[in-house]
């Protein structure tokens, strides 16, 4: 056997072997995703309450949406709650990372405590932060309170709704926490050794060696991150159902109400694809903006 067809005998292996990991995942797309995105695409030029049979209307449901000033008072809301998340998120988890990187005694443990929020379930985590957050007894205002500062009404303030939302983003956090610690311990120590060989100092270090390396992971939580943010909603029903004012009245709520408490089940369709091209349009965003910052290597 020549090299050339031992080569082809072993591509095509590798490519039977990948059709074979993938499959099921392709069959649970086509079986339980494809079905309701087509369905979904059906239903956004329909009038259906699921008490009646649907009627078309055609393009009618994305004229009311275009023309529907809270829909567009929700997608500002959605992209200042994404914002505030992934830059309070992406910086908070990263600094998290750094120090959780450190050859500290009890290492283990400290990841442990920073990785439990994670798993706590969202009910449990809106409650928690309904009282942290609480204008009059919440902790935040409590420990603002002893310095002579006078807090915030938090979630009861059209104001200061959003970003007590962006604070409790950060809460749950240990999966992007783990990420950047995998990336952080994957730097060659060799290119740490060669900065202070040339004497960089750890500042120079951190900015010239950390976060080029870093700048992969960092991009891919921003990316996944802002797909999670646009898309929250379960925890900003539980604590505000949209309130005060609607001034946290995200799309994926808005979206919520007109499907199940409405029962406007063609409308909603339609926010449901605003909301897929929000994501794609926020995605595009940043993959052509990460040519000017991620590097995914030396050269």
């Amino acid at each position: 056997m020549t090299a050339v067809s031992a080569r082809s005998t072993l591509a095509r292996r590798e490519a039977r072997r990948f059709h074979l990991f993938v499959s099921p995942w392709v069959i649970g797309f086509v079986l339980f995703s494809a079905g309701p995105i087509l369905g979904a695409i059906v239903l956004s030029f329909m009038d259906w309450n699921l008490l009646r049979p649907p009627t078309w209307v055609g393009l009618a449901n994305y004229e009311r949406m275009f023309t529907d000033p809270e829909f567009w008072e929700s997608i500002e809301n959605t992209v200042q709650y994404g914002l505030g998340s992934v830059a309070l998120g992406v910086s908070f988890t990263f600094l998290l990372a750094l120090l959780l990187n450190q050859p500290l005694r009890f290492q283990g443990l400290f990841r442990t405590v920073m990785y439990l929020p994670s798993v706590v379930s969202g009910l449990a985590t809106a409650l928690l932060w309904l009282n942290i957050l609480h204008p009059d007894y919440g902790l935040i205002n409590k420990v603002l309170a002893s310095f002579g500062i006078e807090g915030p009404g938090w979630l009861a303030s059209q104001e200061w709704a959003i970003p007590g939302l962006v604070l409790m983003s950060v809460w749950g956090a240990g999966n992007t926490i783990v990420i950047y610690l995998a990336g952080l311990q994957g730097i060659p120590k060799t290119l740490y050794e060669a900065a202070e060989i040339d004497g960089a100092g750890w500042w120079r270090r951190f900015w010239s060696v950390t976060v080029p390396m870093m700048s992969p992971v960092i991009f891919f939580n921003v990316v996944t991150g802002f797909i999670a943010a646009l898309q929250s909603y379960v925890l900003i029903l539980v604590m505000t159902e949209g309130g005060p004012g609607n001034a946290t009245m995200v799309l994926g709520l808005y979206i919520y109400r007109h499907a199940f408490v409405y029962f406007d089940m063609g409308y909603a369709a339609t926010l449901s694809w605003a909301m897929f091209v929000l994501v794609i349009a926020v995605t595009a965003i940043q993959f052509g903006l990460a040519r000017r910052w991620v590097h995914y290597e030396f050269k």
